[in-house]
């Protein structure tokens, strides 16, 4: 646990560094690699990958010990280290009702937790072809529908479709993750025979690539951050509960009490967004 809590920090740096890197460089249409080019010329944008690739670093490590259904959520604390660390760049100190509303978030996220007891499965879902073609098919619609309501929204409503499409290639790709951890007990050089690894490979940029564009199309970063943070953990829940048989407890009342936690969280998570301040220059 302290393992997926240190990687939120990690990509909650990675995240102020990237939305401040995205102010700098004119904006690109959604999904146009090109706009990668421009970022990696700046220095804050590179330490950002830096922050990333430590925390995604972290992630595989927690992923490789506990359930994905507990790993992800856990990542939602990001949220909390995001607007802490923009306070002290823009040198202003977090007022009660930011500690507040983190509180609010922290709390949710450990009732859940508490609740659902999530369970490791065997990992096999994705073994079978029709189950992974399935995935497949949902990725690519699910992305595909928020990518092309972005092109066709004004510019103030862009960044949520490309935030969630961000955050539906996270939580997938933490899925692959964690299914890739069931082959790493035989050969390391195993995971470079399976289907997941290269899917990563392709998801993993490519949500790094949409997250940057919503970042960049909206004034403040955090309304994006809280769009990606919400939907990885649920798409992430969803991936573990269908394809890779976790658990968590069911039940009229358990259910209800999960339901419940995780509304608290995405109501915890909009209300420090909104408290995020605005970005004034890199």
């Amino acid at each position: 646990m302290p393992i997926a809590l240190a990687a939120a920090a990690a990509f909650a740096a990675s995240g102020v560094l990237q939305f401040r890197a995205g102010k700098q460089v004119p904006e690109e249409q959604p999904g146009r690699p090109t706009l990668l080019v421009r970022l990696i010329r700046i220095r804050g944008w590179r330490w950002s990958v830096v922050f990333a690739a430590l925390a995604f670093a972290l992630q595989v490590a927690a992923l490789s010990l506990i359930p994905l259904i507990l790993v992800q959520p856990l990542l939602v604390t990001g949220l909390v280290w995001y607007v802490l660390l923009f306070a002290a760049f823009a040198h202003d100190r977090p007022d009660r009702t930011i500690l507040v509303e983190s509180t609010l978030c922290l709390f949710g996220l450990a009732a859940f937790l508490v609740i659902a007891e999530p369970g490791r499965g065997q990992g096999r879902g994705l073994e079978s072809f029709w189950s992974a073609f399935l995935l497949g098919v949902a990725v690519v619609a699910s992305v595909g529908a928020c990518v092309l309501s972005a092109v066709k929204l004004q510019r103030k409503w862009r960044p949520m479709p490309l935030a969630i499409a961000a955050g539906i290639c996270y939580g997938v790709t933490a899925g692959l993750i964690s299914s890739l951890a069931f082959h790493l007990h035989g050969s390391p050089l195993g995971v470079f025979t399976q289907w997941q690894t290269y899917a990563i490979a392709v998801l993993g940029p490519f949500g790094v690539l949409l997250s940057q564009n919503a970042y960049q199309a909206g004034p403040m970063g955090a309304p994006a951050l809280a769009a990606i943070t919400v939907t990885d953990p649920l798409v992430a829940i969803a991936v573990g509960l269908i394809w890779l048989d976790e658990s968590i407890r069911v039940g009229p009342v358990p259910v209800t009490g999960e339901v419940f936690a995780i509304l608290v969280v995405v109501l915890a998570v909009f209300l420090l967004a909104r408290r995020a301040p605005h970005v004034k220059g890199g």
